[in-house]
């Protein structure tokens, strides 16, 4: 069953500052392997997070707050999100990054709900 995750209200990412007009995810540089997904994460920790793995036993509408890297741009404003326990499909739409530039190897949160 595949799960989507509407993102919204905070997509926090660091480091941003050298973002371009467009914005997303760049596919310059690999993710990395999942099992060192834990590894390199840089910001702020508010909230407890789940897994991709427990994400996708809750109910739709149920909100999740992920962290993990977007490894793929497979649509307009659909993404692949992968964490250490596995992959899920998620919708970003392109006014969250709001010009800022995501690297495959960049570990960022994202939160939204079920679909």
């Amino acid at each position: 069953m595949k799960l989507q995750v509407a993102a919204f209200l905070s997509f926090l990412i660091m480091p941003y500052a050298l973002a371009d007009d467009q914005g997303g995810l760049k596919k310059d540089v690999a993710p990395p392997p999942p099992h060192a997904i834990e590894d390199g994460y840089r910001g702020t920790d508010d909230a407890e997070k789940m897994t991709i793995e427990q994400a996708k036993t809750l109910h739709d509408g149920a909100t999740v707050s992920l962290r993990g890297n977007l490894i793929d741009h497979t649509a307009d404003d659909r993404y692949v999100f992968r964490d250490n326990s596995g992959e899920i499909n998620v919708i970003i739409p392109s006014a969250v990054f709001d010009g800022r530039e995501v690297q495959p190897d960049q570990m960022i949160n994202i939160n939204g709900s079920l679909d």
